[in-house]
């Protein structure tokens, strides 16, 4: 996505020389020849490993911000204390001997297409959304808080986009190839965004594009402090709520706003001379001519358009933000898209979303199992019965899990970040069916048996997209960095 951020170090027509160098993202790393995804022998090599390797022709990632509880979804236990298990209850899944959390009724019926892996574990019980989606060897809270840092490494998407670009040699596909839903992380909320979804050593032009959400929710969510309750669209929208493109809505764009949007192309375009003179730069116009041709993209805002969907799927989803941009993920991804993103982001506090430190069970039930236990499910059936589920990976995603013990607070009792043992579910694409891989303690708080690290979750899901793990990129001084740090590739996500 295009900004212009603020800086004092402006150029004559007003465009800050390095905000252009962050716009297309340049440097000596913008336009060091690369190596790509591995060489024809190393791809014999590693498809020899597995025949699934490259069997997903897209991904669906959901990002479930603010970490929702293994206790309460993937890794009951029945038998632990009311202290640790806490108010809420284990059911059967239709996979023999496989329970998850009861609130989970219809997620617990398509078990048998689902891998889920309950031995995740690392040492950063943070919002480390940059942790969990992109290679980095490790995070603390300053580094989290700058999206923009040059030590940030590119997220997950935005390398899917830059292979791609090197395999085929288009840069300008028809429909982009690296999308983000609903709306830009940290935008709706009360704290500046946080690293993770972003092309950060490979230069903005490797951003995801996004979408925003520009009215409100129709619904009250569950309070998360006493007196700050919000109607969060995550919940609730109207069925004639769109999802609009750059942030404003194109089926209503005027002519003025249009020809606003080419005079800002035509700065850029103005500026170019103090870019060749930096001698960085040789694709500064195809990222004019992506930004123009995605503003005006019938194709791309047709794929958004989830309203074109009967009724009946789209009341499948829910009629709620998240349900619907899971809705136009599938679209996106059946129009052509490689990798999108739905992010379930806090909307009005940071402390939304699925960091439940209060109020940990009232908005469990009330609000967030439910929408996805709703959601989750309708995806993977829609996407089976279009034939689509095994070539669309499907991946949920968060920071880390929750503590084992539950915190009694005066305003409802919570859990707080825990990262040595949590859990998380994914299909498609080649993965496990009716599948789980790793084993907890009786309190589901350390890992017993398989451990598994975001890393290598990242590096599967590399596999299955037909790119090699240990495939590099070139950080700003042109080293070769693994793009998925220290994950490896793990066949027993797979399944057999």
């Amino acid at each position: 996505m295009l900004r212009l951020l603020g800086n004092p170090k402006r150029l004559c027509n007003g465009i800050a020389r390095r905000d252009l160098l962050q716009i297309g993202g340049l440097g000596a790393f913008g336009l060091a020849v690369h190596n790509l995804p591995g060489s024809t022998q190393a791809q014999a090599a590693i498809a020899n490993v597995s025949p699934k390797f490259g069997q997903a022709k897209s991904c669906i990632l959901i990002y479930k911000y603010g970490s929702p509880p293994q206790h309460e979804t993937f890794d009951p236990k029945p038998q632990a204390p009311v202290e640790i298990q806490g108010e809420m209850k284990a059911i059967p899944t239709n996979v023999s001997g496989v329970h998850i959390g009861d609130h989970l009724p219809k997620i617990a019926q398509i078990m048998d297409r689902l891998t889920v892996v309950r031995s995740l574990t690392h040492p950063y019980p943070l919002h480390g959304t940059v942790y969990a989606t992109t290679g980095i060897p490790d995070v603390d809270t300053k580094i989290e808080s700058q999206p923009r840092h040059r030590r940030q490494w590119p997220f997950v998407g935005s390398l899917v986009d830059y292979f791609e670009d090197r395999r085929t040699g288009v840069t300008m596909p028809e429909m982009p190839r690296n999308v983000a839903l609903p709306f830009v992380m940290g935008s709706k909320n009360e704290i500046p965004p946080l690293a993770g979804l972003y092309g950060a050593m490979l230069g903005m032009r490797y951003d995801p594009i996004y979408t925003d959400f520009l009215t409100e929710g129709t619904t009250l969510a569950p309070e998360i402090r006493p007196g700050r309750a919000f109607k969060d669209p995550l919940r609730g929208i109207l069925p004639t709520d769109q999802l609009s493109l750059f942030g404003s809505d194109g089926q209503n764009e005027t002519s003025s706003q249009l020809e606003l949007r080419r005079s800002l192309l035509r700065q850029f375009d103005g500026a170019r001379r103090d870019l060749e003179a930096i001698g960085k730069i040789t694709t500064f116009s195809q990222q004019q001519q992506t930004a123009f041709s995605l503003l005006t993209s019938g194709r791309m805002s047709e794929a958004l358009d989830f309203i074109r969907e009967p009724q009946t799927v789209r009341e499948a989803f829910g009629m709620t933000l998240f349900g619907q941009s899971c809705l136009a993920a599938r679209r996106l991804v059946e129009a052509g898209s490689k990798f999108v993103t739905v992010i379930w982001d806090a909307y009005g506090l940071n402390t939304g979303s699925w960091d439940t430190h209060h109020n940990h069970y009232g908005r469990l039930k009330e609000f967030l199992l439910p929408v996805f236990d709703q959601t989750f499910s309708a995806l993977i059936l829609d996407l089976e019965q279009r034939g689509m589920l095994d070539e669309t990976l499907v991946l949920v995603l968060s920071e880390h899990g929750r503590t084992p013990k539950i915190d009694s607070k005066p305003f409802g009792a919570g859990r707080d970040h825990w990262s040595r043992a949590y859990s998380q579910v994914y299909a498609g694409g080649g993965m496990g069916r009716g599948h789980v891989v790793g084993r907890t303690d009786k309190h589901a708080g350390d890992v017993e048996e398989n451990p598994v690290s975001p890393k290598d979750v990242l590096a599967t899901a590399f596999y299955l997209l037909g790119i090699d793990p240990e495939s590099t990129f070139p950080d700003p001084e042109g080293r070769p960095l693994p793009i998925t740090g220290t994950g490896r590739f793990r066949p027993e996500l797979l399944g057999g």
